[in-house]
């Protein structure tokens, strides 16, 4: 007597997972491309002042912010004008000194940019850029726009 057996088709059903490092590797590299990494939250409010003739610095490295403004409060309300170096705000002019004073020796050529509000107070940027010689961080430069003629 013949037995007779009903042949199953066997098909595999596990996906392929050797291509799964190459994918996973080229979502990282992607990732890597694309992310920009945030450099500071502004606190205060700046609205450059215009000027006519500007030069444009090519080694950003080198340059560390200082921001003069008006504080951002709540919603849209604007407070006291402040100075924020990287992601605090600075309560003392004379701290300035002491933190380019620092900056400065980890990088000796570094330029110092003062990004101040165009309707900020002048006694403000003078106060800080006598903080800023005699820290010896005599690299100054004014971040403005460019004027729309």
């Amino acid at each position: 007597m013949g037995h007779f057996e009903k042949k199953s088709a066997k098909t595999k059903e596990d996906i392929p997972m050797a291509a799964m490092p190459d994918i996973i590797f080229m979502l990282l590299i992607f990732f890597m491309v694309t992310t920009v990494l945030r450099e500071v939250t502004l606190q205060v409010k700046v609205d450059y002042t215009q000027a006519q003739n500007i030069e444009k610095i090519e080694q950003k490295r080198l340059v560390s912010y200082i921001y003069v403004g008006p504080q951002k409060l709540s919603g849209t309300k604007l407070g006291a004008t402040k100075i924020q170096i990287d992601d605090s705000i600075i309560e003392d002019v004379a701290a300035v000194r002491n933190i380019m004073y620092d900056k400065l020796k980890e990088q000796p050529k570094l330029i110092v940019s003062l990004r101040v509000h165009d309707e900020a107070e002048f006694g403000i940027v003078t106060d800080i850029q006598e903080e800023l010689r005699e820290a010896g961080a005599l690299r100054i430069n004014y971040s403005t726009k460019q004027e729309q003629s």
